[in-house]
Order: C-alpha cells, then structure tokens, then sequence
C-alpha cells in the first residue's frame, strides 16, 4: 500500500502526540501520585453525627491555617445542616461537607462552588466571600421526590 509522504507526516505526528499525552497522564497519575479529590478523606457515613466536624456543623473560626474559617455542612434526605449561615465578608473559608445517605449536590449559586456529596466521602473547598449578599445552596444531583425542597442560605455580611 502506498501511503503520500504528507499522510506520512501527519499519522506520525497524531501517534507522537498521542504518545506524550499517555506519558504525561502515566507519570501524574502513578508517579506523583493524583488522586481525586474525594480519595483523600473517608467517613462511615453511618456515623456522621458523632465523628468530628460532623458533630458540629456550621462556622467556626480557625488560627494557624491557610484559611480564616472552616464552614461544615452534612447532606442528608432533603435537607443541608446548618439551614442558614453568616460568613463574614472577605473572609476565606474551607467548605467541608458529607452525607448521611444518598449522593447530593452542594452548589452555591452566585460562586464557583460546585460539589458532589457521596456518602462515605468527604469533599472540601477553599473560596474566599468577597461580594456581600444572600447566597443559595442546592443540590443539583436528584436525590428523591424531595429534591426541590433542598435548599440551604449562606448569608455573607460585613462585620
């Protein structure tokens, strides 16, 4: 079969290409070892309520981080705990949140806070509130007939 020499050129630079880009992924994936994130941390999602943060959802204030405040959030049927939130204005904070039971969404509209709660695993968060206002929280992933319900408020003030 006679291949022109500009086929030539363009299948050996598809397969060169194709090449880097399994090497690149090869070498993140296995020797720096990325993860995703939900990999990192783990819960017995039975035991949410008695296992710290958990225990305690809502704000509290941290010293010694790279962030000011850590805000907890547990998911469960048809309902975020805490219900409504003050974050201080300005402040950077580490959203940490779980669920009890199904997967849940956790998105803050107005921001780019956009998470996936799986049960059993802890997703996390780093943002900063900068703009004052009335934030809503959703759970966009269908999680029963009271999905629409799901709601929460994080209420960003000037302090």
């Amino acid at each position: 079969m006679h291949m022109h020499k500009f086929e030539k050129i363009w299948l050996i630079f598809g397969i060169g290409t194709l090449l880097v880009f399994l090497t690149v992924l090869g070498v993140s994936a296995f020797y720096l070892g990325n993860q995703p994130p939900s990999c990192l941390a783990t819960i017995n999602p039975e035991k949410v309520d008695t296992n710290a943060p958990f225990n305690e959802p809502g704000l509290k204030k941290v010293e010694g981080k790279d962030w000011d405040y850590e805000l907890v959030y547990v998911a469960q049927a048809f309902a975020y705990t805490p219900g409504e939130i003050e974050v201080p204005l300005g402040a950077k904070v580490k959203v940490i949140a779980t669920t009890k039971d199904v997967i849940h969404g956790f998105q803050v509209a107005g921001t780019n806070i956009n998470m996936m709660l799986e049960p059993g695993y802890i997703s996390e968060y780093v943002t900063t509130f900068d703009k004052a206002g009335e934030y809503l929280i959703l759970c966009n992933e269908y999680c029963g007939s009271g999905h629409h319900m799901m709601t929460s408020k994080i209420k960003v003030v000037e302090k």
